[in-house]
């Protein structure tokens, strides 16, 4: 399949900063522009530029997952935007969301979408699945109420009325 340049080049882009990533790269300022917006889903936050984007997430995150592996499951492009979805795996090394290293290894699922400007990424919206981890490590988030339980059959969720 071709894709446009612009497409191709949002896709080199990405990949290329995620290769940093889990190549432990310090510099991040070939792959993101000075001033880009990283804004997470609850529990992970929103970071602007690259100085708060390297001290509040990707610092935080080495410290408590060490032996990462970048796991990405399908990459999209669509003119400036691309995205991906798949997961890192790494041992919890580090305290994690009040919770001491335990040295499991666990998977820590992801969305990412990317702006790109100029070669750079310029917005990163991205969700992390941080009650998954913890799922992992022994802390259930959702205190046995998570709607997972509706999938095995044995419990049904509510009615609305008028169904």
């Amino acid at each position: 399949m071709t894709r446009d340049p612009k497409s191709q080049a949002s896709l080199e882009a990405v990949k290329a900063m995620e290769v940093g990533l889990a190549n432990n790269e310090m510099d991040m300022t070939k792959y993101f522009t000075e001033s880009f917006a990283w804004r997470g889903n609850q529990g992970c936050g929103t970071k602007n530029g690259i100085k708060e984007f390297q001290r509040n997430w990707q610092w935080p995150l080495r410290a408590a997952f060490t032996d990462r592996d970048y796991k990405t499951d399908q990459f999209l492009a669509d003119g400036e935007w691309a995205a991906c979805f798949g997961h890192i795996e790494g041992t919890h090394s580090g305290t994690f969301m009040g919770i001491p290293a335990t040295g499991k290894r666990v998977k820590i699922p992801y969305m990412d979408f990317w702006r790109i400007e100029d070669g750079r990424i310029a917005d990163n919206p991205v969700s992390v699945d941080f009650a998954s981890v913890m799922m992992q490590l022994g802390v259930d988030v959702f205190g046995g109420e998570g709607w997972e339980k509706f999938d095995s059959g044995e419990e049904h969720p509510p009615k609305p009325e008028g169904y």
